[in-house]
């Protein structure tokens, strides 16, 4: 990361802030069992995770957890791991991280979701662009429109982040509220999120559409059908 550093003069970094698979994806429940669940974060986490690896915009990469199996899936990378250990939530997990990058001298964070297994590495990059530009603080929503999937702030700047239920315009008010030059952006790798089936259902359509993104995910999700296929033989 950051050999070839950009012709764009902002040093960048990405932070994924990830909660503890068993306690990830609960929406989920009515489609997949904890297991699954579990899995599917897990895989969604590592596929984001290569593919911020990939970008060549990235001075660093933290990445804020309390769950073991990240710590074991970083080990040997180039990836700044913070111990999360109040778990007090993205927001704050967020907050921990952006104090690292600006402890690092690091000009703009990325606020990157761990379950948007299909971003892409050059439509992050033109987030930073859109920083190099001019905008203290872009916003990314989530394929409803109402929430906030990434950020790109400033990580020693005042902009709080306040992820959550109609955060899109609480992210809006506050940088209109501070005065900051803000720019909302639909790079399409970074919309779609999984929170509830009909978000697993949208993700399964898009990795039919692509090929060779996110191998991980891809194959947790074919391990799910193949389980709920010799399920619904034996019954």
């Amino acid at each position: 990361m950051g050999d070839e550093y950009l012709s764009h003069d902002v040093r960048a970094a990405a932070i994924l802030p990830v909660k503890r698979f068993e306690a990830a994806k609960q929406r989920l429940g009515e489609a997949l069992g904890a297991g699954s669940r579990a899995a599917l974060a897990s895989a969604m986490f590592s596929d984001v995770l290569g593919a911020l690896e990939q970008s060549q915009m990235l001075e660093a990469i933290v990445v804020v957890s309390g769950e073991q199996a990240v710590h074991d899936i970083v080990a040997g990378r180039d990836v700044i791991l913070i111990e999360d250990t109040t778990e007090k939530g993205q927001s704050n997990a967020a907050r921990d991280g952006l104090a690292r990058v600006a402890a690092l001298g690091l000009d703009r964070a990325a606020l990157v979701p761990s379950d948007c297994p299909l971003l892409e590495p050059s439509e992050l990059e033109e987030l930073f662009v859109w920083a190099a530009g001019g905008a203290d603080v872009v916003i990314v929503p989530d394929r409803h429109g109402t929430g906030t999937n990434a950020l790109v702030v400033d990580p020693s700047g005042p902009f709080e982040p306040q992820f959550g239920p109609g955060s899109l315009e609480r992210h809006v008010e506050q940088a209109q509220r501070r005065g900051l030059a803000c720019a909302v952006e639909r790079p399409p790798s970074l919309t779609i999120d999984v929170d509830t089936g009909d978000d697993l259902i949208a993700l399964g359509i898009a990795l039919e559409r692509s090929h060779g993104h996110a191998p991980r995910t891809r194959g947790v999700l074919r391990q799910i059908e193949r389980t709920r296929g010799s399920r619904s033989v034996a019954a």
